[in-house]
């Protein structure tokens, strides 16, 4: 029997069992990365947890509804083994009624829209991983090395964090303090459970040019979060970094998950190390009247 359950209903101790033993698990289902991410998140479980599905859901304009938190990159349905199309559907199904639209990712297929990841199985000899980069990225790490680049081993995440805030970030209107603390907050409970690292790359004068959190579960290292330095953007910090990534890792049954790869410009950068495409499925439905699909239009327009 599949029961929705509210956050202090729910034994997480018996639900980490059921993350670590699935098949389809990642690190964004522990329920101690669901707590920073999205305190009082709420579920769907099946029996003794034999199967799991977290709800992330929030209420704007007396909407209750679902989403996908920052620094997510999907959910699904979890299963101490392997989770059939039939046992999805019943999950789906289980959605409580009080959520009346929803639109957030899921680790299986589903028919609706398509989101794309790039991966990169590290299991060859980093001399044939580094073969297999393509001509570009091979001309960017050349130029890298040749700048008396460094890799930093355990970097200070704020500085990473404020090198992002500093440079891209200045373009991300809805991040705010609350956003970048909750990214703070994630980084050290990761590292509580020896599911982080985090690299940054200094030039020669020491400075800080780029920096990376890297989150680790089920044998996956996820390309989480990047900052770097855009006026130092011609010694391909991140490159750099990324290759140092690989050859650490290289002969390893690991994978390294670029995450993020719906833009064009970055799944090119990130397929630029011979990552594969992969696919990922949204769950969307809408069981709102014309009143309440006007506020939703107001609310996305406004980030609210």
């Amino acid at each position: 029997m599949i029961r929705y359950l509210t956050h202090n209903q729910i034994y997480t101790q018996r639900w980490d069992e059921c993350i670590e033993k699935s098949p389809d698990g990642n690190v964004y289902a522990w329920s101690w990365y669901l707590d920073v991410v999205h305190p009082n998140w709420e579920a769907l479980v099946e029996d003794d947890y034999e199967c799991v599905m977290p709800l992330t859901g929030n209420k704007k304009f007396g909407i209750n509804y679902l989403f996908q938190p920052f620094f997510t990159q999907k959910f699904g349905v979890f299963g101490k083994t392997e989770v059939t199309e039939e046992k999805i559907e019943q999950f789906f199904e289980a959605i409580p009624g009080k959520f009346k639209f929803a639109e957030f990712r899921i680790n299986k297929s589903y028919e609706t829209d398509n989101h794309r990841n790039i991966e990169l199985s590290l299991n060859q000899n980093y001399s044939v991983l580094a073969e297999n980069y393509h001509s570009n990225t091979k001309r960017n790490l050349a130029k890298a090395k040749k700048q008396g680049l460094t890799i930093v081993e355990n970097a200070e995440p704020s500085a990473i964090i404020e090198l992002f805030r500093k440079n891209r970030g200045k373009k991300i209107k809805h991040w705010g303090d609350k956003e970048y603390n909750r990214l703070l907050s994630l980084v050290e409970a990761a590292k509580n459970h020896s599911a982080c690292f985090v690299l940054g790359v200094q030039n020669p004068d020491n400075q800080l040019i780029a920096g990376s959190f890297f989150m680790t579960s089920h044998n996956k290292i996820v390309f989480l979060f990047s900052g770097s330095d855009e006026s130092n953007k011609e010694n391909h910090g991140l490159t750099f970094l990324l290759d140092y990534v690989i050859e650490k890792y290289s002969g390893t049954q690991k994978i390294l998950d670029f995450e993020g790869s719906d833009n064009d410009g970055l799944a090119r950068f990130y397929k630029g190390f011979g990552g594969e495409e992969k696919f990922y499925k949204e769950l969307k439905f809408n069981k709102l009247n014309k009143f309440y699909n006007f506020a939703l239009k107001i609310f996305k327009q406004n980030k609210i």
